[in-house]
């Protein structure tokens, strides 16, 4: 095959942008899912399955598949492929959430990069008029498809943790932010002798409270609702902040991180469940979610990053524990 030239490789980055929004297509149009569950239809029969235009329809199927998501098995009909079936909800691997989320809400927020750049200021909040959080408040079905996207995107990270750290030696875990409970319900599955705290906003809790009940560990873990900003729930053996601090800048990370090593036993500690971003010209997804990252005012960290917030928190990063090839538990310990 010819080697393909830097002008070619730059025009491939440069239209990017059309295969997310083409995923987004096919997301919102629902077709991994209708091809998946219905045999060899034709895209006259999905078109009217999804009130699609026929041409059209079969335009974006065929740009999919040139790039693997689909394929054409005859002429108009398309097949699913391994690609196409992590756009469909069932999957373990979905991204469907993702495909959703970032080509709806933040895709057009990345037209404010070149301000986040210039300012180092958040450009979701220019875009949108609101800052991230504010914006999934008030918009309840975004806030959903946001709540999958990272439930999907982070998923694959609990086992992991609950394998490789060893909470053996704790008798009361706080999840600070922790959602939906998801991890400490896994994790209070594992460990049959620790008691928990879920700790999150109060409109957050009202959800949280009916699942750990539904899991009958009502028992084992209470269900608090505060704001970190201000103070967290006291006596902790280990506060675990899963993909929260990388939510904030160094200010507002520092304050939150200040919160746990105030509340947390004396020898206690902090888990953050984050990527740690290497250095050098090396690939590495979490240099770009940094992007996103910086356009809703947060950011990923390097080591010497982490231990700068950790020693302004009065906390001294002990050790960093791989859990994913990607993601890793950076403990820190008071100092």
């Amino acid at each position: 095959m010819q080697e393909i030239q830097p002008h070619q490789q730059l025009t491939q980055m440069i239209t990017g942008y059309t295969v997310t929004q083409a995923l987004y297509a096919a997301a919102r149009l629902d077709l991994a899912e209708i091809i998946a569950t219905n045999d060899l239809l034709s895209v006259s029969d999905l078109s009217e399955k999804t009130g699609a235009d026929t041409d059209a329809l079969y335009r974006l199927l065929r740009a999919l598949a040139s790039v693997g998501v689909f394929r054409e098995k005859e002429e108009g009909v398309f097949i699913m492929t391994p690609m196409a079936e992590c756009l469909r909800y069932g999957n373990p691997h979905s991204v469907k959430a993702m495909a959703l989320g970032m080509g709806h809400v933040f895709y057009p927020a990345y037209q404010e990069l070149l301000y986040s750049v210039k300012t180092g200021n958040g450009g979701f909040e220019v875009h949108h008029g609101k800052k991230v959080f504010e914006y999934f408040n008030q918009h309840q079905d975004q806030a959903k498809i946001f709540d999958r996207m990272m439930t999907d995107f982070h998923g694959g990270e609990t086992m992991p943790m609950i394998e490789n750290y060893d909470f053996s030696a704790c008798e009361k875990i706080v999840d600070v932010g922790g959602g939906n409970g998801e991890v400490l319900i896994r994790l209070l599955r594992a460990h049959k002798e620790l008691e928990a705290v879920l700790f999150d906003l109060p409109h957050v809790i009202k959800r949280s409270e009916e699942n750990i009940e539904n899991c009958g560990l009502a028992d084992r873990c209470s269900c608090v609702g505060g704001s970190f900003f201000q103070a967290v729930p006291e006596g902790g053996d280990a506060y675990i902040l899963r993909h929260i601090v990388h939510d904030w800048d160094d200010t507002s990370a520092v304050k939150i991180l200040s919160n746990c090593a105030k509340a947390m036993k004396p020898d206690g500690k902090v888990l953050v469940v984050e990527a740690v971003i290497p250095s050098g010209n090396d690939p590495h997804p979490y240099k770009w979610l940094d992007l996103t990252m910086l356009l809703i005012g947060g950011r990923e960290r390097t080591e010497k990053q982490f231990r700068e917030i950790f020693d302004a928190a009065g906390l001294q990063l002990s050790r960093i524990i791989p859990i994913t090839p990607l993601v890793n538990v950076v403990e820190a310990v008071r100092k």
